[in-house]
């Protein structure tokens, strides 16, 4: 058995992330310590090693729950887990487009700018306009 902090090393998350996971119930805990100290197994710290894996793949909190409930499914048809991958893949390319969009408005504005001693500056002037603005999701 391991305990928290030998798990957050092992699996290179912060104890408070693992402590969070534990919370919502992304990770169980196989017991408590005499001390009340969280205690975790090895199948525990694979979990979350997945789940460090898939966050940085940029899946969602709940779509980790997915994925980690569809890694323990052994009878589970591979097509399900490629779906939300594929998922994954449109949220990305969807926010390429928006990134370079934004590149695009920002390498005009910053080109049309002296840069020079003038307070006169276009970036700061399209900021204060009311008009049309790149939508960006905060997603």
């Amino acid at each position: 058995m391991l305990t928290i902090g030998d798990v957050a090393r092992a699996s290179g998350l912060p104890t408070k992330t693992v402590r969070y996971y534990a919370d919502i119930g992304l990770v169980k805990p196989d017991a408590r310590s005499q001390s009340g100290y969280r205690l975790y197994s090895d199948i525990e710290l694979r979990k979350l090693i997945f789940v460090r894996r898939a966050r940085a793949f940029g899946f969602s909190v709940e779509a980790c729950r997915e994925l980690l409930d569809l890694y323990q499914d052994r009878d589970r048809p591979s097509r399900d887990v490629k779906k939300l991958a594929m998922q994954r893949i449109a949220e990305i390319e969807r926010k390429m487009r928006e990134l370079e969009l934004l590149h695009r408005e920002l390498s005009h504005l910053a080109e049309s700018c002296h840069g020079d001693d003038r307070p006169d500056c276009p970036i700061l002037s399209s900021f204060a306009e009311d008009g049309a603005v790149p939508e960006i999701s905060e997603k």
